[in-house]
């Protein structure tokens, strides 16, 4: 009889196991290139709701700014990080988009401010309009479908300048990883680089910390205004002295913000679980990335680039954040 009865148990207990199984999930969440801030707050997230949300799983893959919102939109990817100025422009289907993106929602704005950097060598123009307009430039950003680029090309069309003329002056355009700009920049091959990363850069620390001296570039007032009245861009400070061995006064800059993206192909109660559950932990972000900190979920809900999902709305009412 006990024999049975273990049988027994172990027969339900197998059964049970296997509707477990048969109810786990794997989502894609698309995120930012190998090492840098958004790939690192992405695995942290998922980390987090790998812990906490039984039989749901987050498989974090390199993506961009421009093109995450897109693989949501085709359900290649279901969750992801969004730039607010480009989630906006993708809702709406303008350029840098063919068409409106209608099967997208937020979750939230605030998980990463991100500021622009622009470093120059210590010696030559020390403006942006006069870095941008001078014959023989060599600069250097990351590949052509991210945001940083994206932002550069709008700042250097403000300028009347472009990767053409930037060659037919002598110049040179370089494209490249983050890490392989930071030795591009110490060997000399590039005497600027444009980034847009989440305080404080890594990247930026390491190029401070290296053999060839550097600063950082002020953002000209109409260059910042002309980007946030045409594309809808931020503008804040980086404090002066921040990376404290670039010896900088304050550098205003042009700023954007990391919004999580979801697709509406995932069950609402996922969505439900999965934001409740980040938003309840988010004492832990800080020590994913110190950028994280910014979150403050009394206003994320207030984005207006995107439509705010159901879920999120239920748990930012739940959880007393929204009126």
């Amino acid at each position: 009889m006990k024999i049975i009865r273990n049988a027994a148990i172990a027969a339900v207990a197998a059964v049970a196991l296997g509707a477990g199984a048969a109810k786990a999930q794997t989502f894609e969440f698309v995120a930012g290139s190998l090492g840098g801030g958004w790939y690192t707050m992405a695995a942290g997230l998922s980390a987090i709701v790998q812990e906490k949300v039984q039989g749901v799983t987050l498989r974090v893959v390199p993506g961009g700014g421009r093109d995450n919102p897109t693989r949501l939109q085709n359900n290649i990817s279901q969750f992801g990080f969004g730039l607010d100025f480009l989630t906006q422009s993708a809702t709406k289907g303008e350029d840098p988009y063919r068409a409106r993106h209608d099967k997208i929602a937020h979750l939230g704005v605030g998980w990463s401010p991100t500021h622009f950097h622009l470093l120059r060598h210590t010696s030559g123009p020390t403006d942006m309009k006069s870095v941008f307009t001078q014959r023989g430039l060599r600069i250097g950003t990351v590949p052509v479908s991210s945001s940083d680029a994206l932002v550069m090309f709008h700042a250097m069309r403000h300028y009347g300048v472009t990767a053409d003329t930037i060659r037919q002056n002598g110049g040179r355009l370089v494209h490249a990883s983050y890490a392989d700009l930071v030795n591009a920049y110490i060997d000399g091959q590039v005497d600027y680089v444009w980034v847009a990363l989440a305080l404080p850069a890594a990247m930026v620390t390491e190029i401070s910390q290296g053999r060839r001296a550097a600063t950082l570039v002020p953002f000209d007032a109409d260059l910042r205004n002309h980007l946030s009245s045409t594309y809808g861009l931020s503008q804040g400070p980086i404090p002066a002295n921040f990376y404290q061995r670039l010896n900088h006064p304050e550098i205003p800059a042009t700023t954007m913000d990391t919004v999580l993206l979801v697709s509406n192909s995932v069950p609402e109660q996922v969505v439900y679980n999965v934001l409740k559950t980040l938003v309840e932990n988010r004492s832990r972000f800080g020590a994913i990335h110190v950028s994280m900190n910014a979150f403050n979920p009394s206003v994320a809900w207030r984005y207006s680039g995107a439509p705010l999902h159901p879920a999120a709305q239920r748990v930012y009412r739940e959880l007393g954040f929204m009126n």
